[in-house]
């Protein structure tokens, strides 16, 4: 080991410097005065020099103890500094919190969310990354994920913080170059637009729910997938195909007519959304705190983010 490595010798030099002996030194630091020594001793052999002279009546720094102390004091603050930090991140709502959500709900739901929260704690600060591909984003560095859809990292804890209310949607020039659809088996030679990632819904069969409670599996054939529901929104308005979309996102365009719900009485699955973090280390007050912002958030509707 080198001279700098065990802090509590370079504590134990600086004790005996300041308080001007051993013995004052071992009382200030409350051990006995030949651990104290022993500690001196092994300071210098690391240093393969001597730091202090000593005799009856005196005790003065060497040239190498001169240099030692001015570094030990640095080394120390700095030590001090970086523990100080480091309880703040754990202690202080300040900070930078690193998150992601999917990239549609990311870009108006969670923001909203997230500026409301910065707005609340303006010491903290945020990046936010999005993506819909089911990554691993916890162990990559991230702080707290906002996510729809089923939970692919089993590594993560996920509570459930409110659901959206999906619906099938169309252009009306759509519908009405198809054969009436009065039944789910009907929507099945429709052209099909579907939001990529199984975590979301599957691309090849639709899970409807009619009002009597009775499910039924649809098979599609998709014209158009795409990553992004937004993206399958422009589609549908483009008389593309039918497609699933979330409530809140075409509430406008349902009551403009640019587009219609197909077969009102089935309804695709609600999605949920969750807030997701790791569940095996201690969390700074910050991201506890968002946590907690965010829970509380979106289970009282979040200004109708979900829904």
């Amino acid at each position: 080991m080198t001279a700098f490595e065990d802090l509590s010798l370079l504590r134990a030099f600086i004790s005996i410097v300041e308080c001007g002996s051993i013995s004052a030194g071992a009382r200030r630091l409350r051990i006995t005065q030949p651990s104290l020594s022993r500690q001196l001793k092994t300071l210098e052999e690391r240093c393969g020099m001597a730091l202090l002279r000593r005799d009856t009546h005196q005790m003065s720094l060497t040239e190498a103890g001169h240099r030692v102390l001015a570094d030990a004091h640095a080394l120390l603050a700095q030590v001090e500094a970086a523990d100080k930090r480091l309880r703040e991140s754990h202690t202080t709502l300040s900070g930078h919190l690193r998150l992601f959500a999917t990239i549609d709900f990311g870009q108006f739901g969670a923001t909203r969310m997230i500026s409301q929260f910065l707005l609340a704690h303006p010491k903290v600060s945020v990046s936010l990354a999005l993506t819909n591909r089911p990554l691993h984003m916890i162990q990559e560095g991230a702080d707290v994920g906002v996510l729809p859809g089923k939970v692919t990292d089993e590594s993560v804890i996920a509570r459930r913080v409110g659901a959206f209310s999906l619906i099938l949607a169309a252009a009306p020039a759509l519908v009405k170059r198809q054969p009436p659809a009065k039944k789910p088996d009907d929507l099945t030679p429709w052209p099909w637009i579907a939001l990529a990632g199984a975590q979301f819904w599957n691309a090849r069969e639709l899970a409807l729910q009619g009002r009597s409670g009775k499910t039924h599996t649809l098979p599609i054939n998709p014209v158009f997938t795409s990553e992004g529901v937004t993206s399958c929104r422009e589609a549908a308005l483009s008389g593309v195909g039918v497609t699933v979309l979330p409530r809140w996102m075409i509430e406008s365009d349902l009551r403009e007519g640019n587009l219609v719900q197909v077969l009102p009485d089935w309804k695709p699955e609600e999605l949920s959304v969750h807030v997701i973090y790791a569940g095996h280390r201690l969390l700074p007050v910050r991201v506890s705190a968002f946590i907690d912002f965010a829970v509380k958030y979106f289970s009282k509707g979040g200004e109708g983010a979900i829904g």
